[in-house]
């Protein structure tokens, strides 16, 4: 038969997880940020962002020449007693942009959840052209 030690603190460290987990499932979730996708084309730059179960009206978009800024709020529907597992809150993101766009013509549709932004690519670097010399040795 073997001894075993017994150590008070093991007992301490479960409680203290089980504690932890109490206080965890309490606290609301918070929004994360949108998944995004950025593409690129000959004559523009294409971005979608999910944005599901917001109205049109809860966004801000800010357009440079070099990054896009989306500014949203998801308002809560608390009920009392009502269990939700729905991210609310406002939310910020900030996507930087390789190539300068023309910020002024920008166009944008918000459509089952998703924000697809067409913006369009200065008109120097559309016309881009790199002459590379070659020389022989």
């Amino acid at each position: 038969m073997a001894i075993e030690r017994y150590n008070p603190w093991a007992e301490m460290n479960t409680l203290q997880r089980q504690i932890d987990r109490i206080f965890e499932d309490l606290q609301p979730p918070t929004f994360r940020s949108p998944a995004a996708e950025l593409t690129e084309t000959e004559d523009a730059l294409h971005l979608k962002l999910e944005l599901p179960g917001m109205s049109a009206k809860d966004m801000d978009i800010e357009v440079t020449e070099n990054a896009v800024k989306v500014i949203a709020e998801r308002k809560s529907e608390h009920q009392e007693g009502k269990r939700s597992e729905f991210y609310y809150g406002k939310f910020q993101r900030v996507i930087p942009l390789k190539t300068k766009i023309q910020n002024s013509k920008v166009t944008a549709e918000y459509k089952d959840g998703i924000l697809n932004l067409t913006l369009p690519k200065t008109v120097e670097v559309k016309n881009k052209v790199v002459k590379v010399n070659l020389s022989e040795k």
